[in-house]
């Protein structure tokens, strides 16, 4: 009677026994960083929030898109729309990396636990086999009497609900490392699905670009000697300061030279044909109505912190992936393409108003002097972990926090 009471006692245990051997790994996941917990939430907090925005924003373009009626409009907002969904995309990927992050942690610590819980039960487990494969006849023939047989057939049957009770946390440990198993598997999927959706948008909007620069190629030489004109200016400002007051003094007279009138018969009354005097645009202009930051990631350096030079910060410093998409961060016209001493390639773009961004950390720049962008039109790829992507927003000169500004 003993032989069907230590079975019984063995299925339990050998659950237990085998908890750590039932938690493979999963399949081979791609060249991701994993994150500690607390990491991974943030991320996965901060990245789902992007995806969100960015759909929303590729939605809105995409619709700007059907309805224009030019077809230079309507370019510019298809690649502002492409741009907005490889931010999806990219975002998604960092929603996956944290899920999968957070499984891997958790599924860890159960590790650990089933670990020193296994020895004990693997023993326990041992010695009931051995007593299982020894046959029933051979009990009333080891030493002690009867009464100790019985009385071992006693402690057995008190056994089984203590160890059933404590084989009950351990199997529903199992069972939630099933269910972890199934979430880690689940982000991969989402991983490669999103790593996928990238890679196709990325080339749709490569063809989308070469398709705009194939159209604007006979309209290229004002903005070759306007190029030329700006990379002069950046050889002989002293630093990013100096050259972002340069391109604003150019930008000024620019739009003052726009806004003068034809030839006009002089007036019998000078003094009273003068216009009013009217404040400066940039002390009452409002900002870009469109701004948002140009890439996605967290923040390493805020606006007024303080950096290693020990000089307050005049913009947002960003934790870029290498290669992510950059985007314009409003409507405007690129004042600045290319590269700049000790940072990388960098991006100026003039607003309405007053206004400029620049946008520096650029390992790839896609846009040229002198073109007209909308807010999400692509502008380049990041550098990385290498050159963070920073974003400074400027009124009349004065860098403002962007954060301020974002809609």
């Amino acid at each position: 009677m003993r032989r069907p009471i230590t079975l019984t006692l063995l299925a339990m245990l050998g659950v237990g026994a085998a908890l750590v051997m039932a938690l493979p790994d999963t399949q081979a996941a791609p060249a991701i960083t994993l994150m500690e917990a607390d990491e991974a939430e943030a991320a996965l907090a901060r990245a789902a929030r992007e995806s969100q925005r960015a759909e929303a924003r590729a939605a809105r373009l995409s619709r700007e898109a059907e309805a224009a009626t030019e077809a230079a409009t309507r370019t510019a907002s298809e690649a502002a729309a492409l741009a907005a969904q490889i931010q999806q995309a990219e975002a998604d990927i960092e929603v996956a990396a944290a899920k999968l992050s957070i499984a891997r942690s958790q599924r860890a610590a159960l590790t650990a636990r089933l670990a020193k819980k296994q020895e004990p039960t693997a023993r326990l487990a041992a010695a009931l086999q051995t007593a299982a494969r020894r046959p029933l006849a051979l009990s009333a023939l080891q030493p002690g009497s009867l009464k100790d047989v019985v009385h071992v057939r006693a402690v057995l049957d008190s056994a089984v609900p203590q160890i059933r009770a404590r084989t009950a946390t351990l199997r529903s440990e199992l069972s939630q490392g099933r269910k972890l198993e199934a979430q880690a598997a689940s982000a991969l999927d989402d991983l490669r699905g999103s790593e996928s959706a990238l890679r196709q948008r990325r080339s749709q909007l490569a063809a989308l670009e070469n398709q705009q620069r194939l159209a604007s190629r006979t309209a290229r030489g004002a903005a070759l000697r306007e190029g030329e004109r700006a990379l002069a200016l950046a050889e002989e400002a002293r630093d990013l300061d100096g050259l972002v007051d340069k391109l604003g003094d150019i930008a000024a007279l620019r739009q003052e030279l726009a806004a003068l009138p034809g030839p006009v018969l002089r007036p019998d009354n000078l003094a009273a044909a003068l216009p009013p005097e009217t404040p400066s645009p940039a002390a009452s202009a409002p900002p870009p109505g469109d701004f948002q930051l140009p890439v996605q990631g967290r923040t390493l350096i805020g606006f007024g912190a303080k950096r290693e030079s020990g000089l307050a910060s005049t913009g947002l410093t960003l934790a870029a992936s290498q290669g992510a998409q950059v985007v314009a961060p409003a409507r405007g016209r690129v004042a600045f393409a290319g590269a700049y001493r000790g940072f990388g390639r960098i991006v100026i773009i003039e607003h309405a108003g007053g206004w400029t961004s620049l946008v520096t950390g650029l390992e790839q720049v896609g846009v040229a002097v002198g073109d007209n962008v909308i807010g999400g039109s692509p502008v380049g790829r990041a550098s990385g972990a290498a050159q963070p992507v920073t974003i400074e927003l400027r009124r009349g000169g004065t860098p403002v926090n962007p954060l301020e500004y974002l809609r």
